[in-house]
């Protein structure tokens, strides 16, 4: 089974196969000199892209072209995150490894140096990898086992993380004809982090702006094996036409999304100790509906070297659909504490008394969730935030 690479409709910008996005290469390396009135400038409209777009993929595609102006690359991984995982779904790449990709992730995920975790807790929230390693490339995993081999020489990675939860991180390529990534070329991506984070975690909330439509439950459980390459080896039987009802065929060849290969390399880098962080991730697909991938070890039988990690994918249960909810609408604790009696299915005057609170308190905390979520009533914001199963 591989990879479905290609621009695909719908569901697929969701779930996580590789969208390559063809773009024109910088005639890159001259050496144009950008201004500080230019990065002023660039960082203004980028202000503007993040306020006008509220589709992820689009607001990601038209922030790159910016970037582009002022910070030259010839690939790139921009991966949106689970906000409390940080496991990464729904990429957005333009990358030569493309065939290499279950070991780009593999590697990805094992590699400690400016890994988006460690970028998001020590900081700074932009660096190159040469920066990083000190010189020595060769120290980071995934440089050593497979951007070497594609000739990249440098690598600016920029992760988009707030006090609510890690939304996304972004890796920019320099292949050996290019010069280095520079302390300017990070001082401009640290410089849009927070701008658009803001932006990505919205993007986010807008994805609850309807309640769930529910996808088929009669094709049964979605289980892959895979090895400890990230290969897949083996999957239920419903496996295949589950998938394909989120993610259409563009070919004859089957479909794994990219989000599997994310979630197991968590696994991989949780037993290592490179990364604390649960192997489990929520994917949003379309039309309010969600899913979460899971990934854990399992026993196999001995010498048949067949398969060592099991991802399973499933619809959001709706505490999970609930908790990326209240991070990605950036509610208060108070309000998060509200939203989980909520979903209890408690009155006004069982709340004030659960939180010792007057009715009219939480009369005013609802109404502060309500202009937050954009809901109108108690109906409609827990339809959205829980899910609605459709018959």
């Amino acid at each position: 089974m591989t990879l479905e690479g290609g621009s695909i409709p719908a569901y697929p910008r969701y779930l996580g196969t590789i969208q390559r996005r063809p773009c024109a290469r910088s005639s890159a390396y001259r050496l144009v000199v950008v201004t500080d009135r230019q990065r002023a400038r660039s960082l203004d409209r980028v202000e503007r892209i993040c306020v006008a777009e509220s589709d992820a993929k689009t607001l990601r595609i038209r922030v790159l072209d910016e970037i582009r102006q002022v910070v030259a690359f010839d690939s790139y991984v921009w991966l949106l995150t689970d906000p409390r995982t940080a496991v990464g779904c729904a990429p957005l790449a333009d990358v030569p490894s493309l065939p290499d990709l279950p070991r780009l992730v593999k590697f990805k995920y094992l590699t400690d140096v400016n890994r988006w975790t460690r970028l998001a807790v020590d900081g700074p929230v932009a660096r190159s990898l040469t920066d990083g390693t000190g010189g020595d490339l060769g120290a980071a995993p995934v440089w050593r086992e497979v951007l070497c081999r594609y000739g990249i020489r440098d690598v600016a990675s920029v992760v988009f993380d707030d006090r609510f939860g890690c939304w996304a991180f972004l890796d920019l390529w320099r292949d050996q004809t290019a010069v280095l990534f520079d302390e300017s070329d990070c001082d401009f991506l640290a410089a849009v982090a927070p701008r658009l984070t803001q932006a990505l975690r919205r993007c986010q909330a807008t994805t609850f702006s309807e309640p769930a439509v529910s996808q088929r439950h009669d094709l049964g459980p979605v289980v892959l094996l895979l090895d400890e390459d990230l290969n897949v080896v083996s999957q239920t039987a419903a496996a295949q036409e589950w998938l394909q009802v989120l993610i259409p065929r563009v070919s004859d060849r089957p479909v794994i999304p990219s989000s599997a290969y994310n979630v197991a390399g968590q696994l991989l880098a949780l037993e290592a100790g490179v990364d604390g962080h649960d192997a489990f991730s929520r994917v949003h697909l379309a039309e309010g509906f969600w899913v979460t991938l899971r990934a854990a070890r399992i026993d196999v039988a001995a010498g048949t070297g067949q398969a060592a990690i099991a991802v399973t994918v499933e619809e959001s249960s709706p505490l999970d659909r609930l908790e990326v909810f209240v991070q990605s609408f950036a509610l208060s604790p108070r309000e998060r504490q509200l939203m989980d009696l909520l979903a209890t299915g408690i009155d006004t005057r069982d709340l004030a008394r659960r939180l010792i609170l007057s009715e009219h308190t939480v009369q005013d905390h609802l109404k502060s969730i309500f202009a937050k979520t954009g809901a109108r009533n108690r109906n409609t914001l827990l339809s959205r935030a829980l899910g609605a199963r459709g018959t």
